[in-house]
């Protein structure tokens, strides 16, 4: 059955030409999205449109634009404008980002993200509707609305907590769920309707996990390249993704892939981790990885994404995306 998938970088690529190689890429091959995260190298809406002049079809996304990085006007007219320059291709993914991030980049304090999000999505969706900004600090001022036309941007949340997962089903087109264990998957679907039902919504935004992804002809190859994005979020990327997997019940995974990288990072999972590899990645031969995704989409993902590890050549990349070539519509 033809499904809908989409393809993404991980923070660490900071080639410029491996954007436009991915989203060209895929466009060729009828990917439905490519997915761009803004972390600490540019500035991802510059690079999505310059990405909507060399795409026709695909849709074009930020996955993620933190909350923190923008006001809500500025985060509205980059929507606005990449709206009208990719002919309503435009995807708005947003997240709380981290704190290491917020504060060591930003020099903006990280506080209670929910809040924040709540308050953004309401004044970005107002500002794209022509709408007047709901003010909610400077509220003695004039509120004032953007000089474009209203635009048509479907809004997606990062959300791995179950209160932001409610909070997405609330408020929120889509969810994007990231490094989230596949078997609690519909554990999220069912926050995700608990939110949309506390709102009076009839259905719940669409399911787009992103999953790290490595296909690679021999086994062993693939397997390496899985274990390295599991220890490297482990133990390399703060300890967010760390206590969340504890939290989740893999502890003994998660001590065991910290012992394996201590006290030099090694990229390893010892076998006695390997449920991590299962639960958090799609990997393998490109017959093996077709299976492993599709188990994503038989637990109720709509639109995957394929998360590409950092420093593939052109030609890794295009055999990484040709490989779920057959499930695509």
């Amino acid at each position: 059955m033809p499904r809908a998938l989409s393809a993404a970088v991980m923070p660490l690529e900071n080639r410029r030409e491996q954007f436009v190689t991915l989203a060209t890429l895929a466009d060729e091959l009828g990917y439905d999205g490519v997915m761009f995260p803004e972390t600490w190298s540019y500035d991802i809406t510059v690079l999505l449109a310059e990405l909507a002049v060399k795409t026709r079809r695909v849709r074009l996304g930020t996955s993620i634009l933190g909350v923190w990085n923008r006001s809500a006007a500025t985060i509205a007219m980059a929507a606005a404008t990449l709206a009208s320059q990719s002919n309503g291709r435009f995807i708005l993914g947003l997240g709380a980002s981290t704190p290491q991030l917020v504060e060591g980049l930003h020099d903006i304090p990280f506080e209670p993200p929910l809040p924040r999000m709540r308050r953004t999505v309401g004044q970005v969706r107002a500002l794209l509707r022509g709408e007047r900004v709901p003010l909610a600090v400077t509220t003695a001022a004039r509120a004032l609305r953007l000089n474009v036309p209203p635009a048509d941007v479907p809004i997606y949340l990062a959300a791995l907590g179950d209160a932001s997962i409610r909070l997405a089903g609330e408020i929120a087109d889509g969810w994007i769920p990231f490094l989230f264990p596949l078997r609690l998957l519909p554990h999220g679907i069912e926050q995700l309707r608990e939110g949309a039902r506390r709102a009076g919504r009839a259905d719940p935004p669409n399911v787009c996990p992103s999953v790290p992804t490595v296909v690679h002809d021999d086994p062993l190859k693939a397997r390496e390249g899985a274990a390295w994005f599991v220890s490297f979020y482990v133990t390399a990327m703060g300890t967010f993704y760390r206590d969340s997997l504890v939290r989740w019940g893999f502890g003994k995974e998660i001590e065991a892939v910290v012992a394996a990288n201590t006290p030099k990072f090694t990229g390893a999972v010892p076998p006695d981790a390997e449920e991590l590899l299962e639960q958090l990645i799609v990997y393998g031969t490109p017959a093996e990885a077709r299976r492993r995704l599709q188990r994503w989409y038989d637990a109720g993902g709509v639109m995957p994404g394929l998360l590409l590890r950092a420093g593939l050549t052109p030609e890794e990349t295009r055999h990484t995306l040709e490989a779920f070539a057959p499930m695509l519509r």
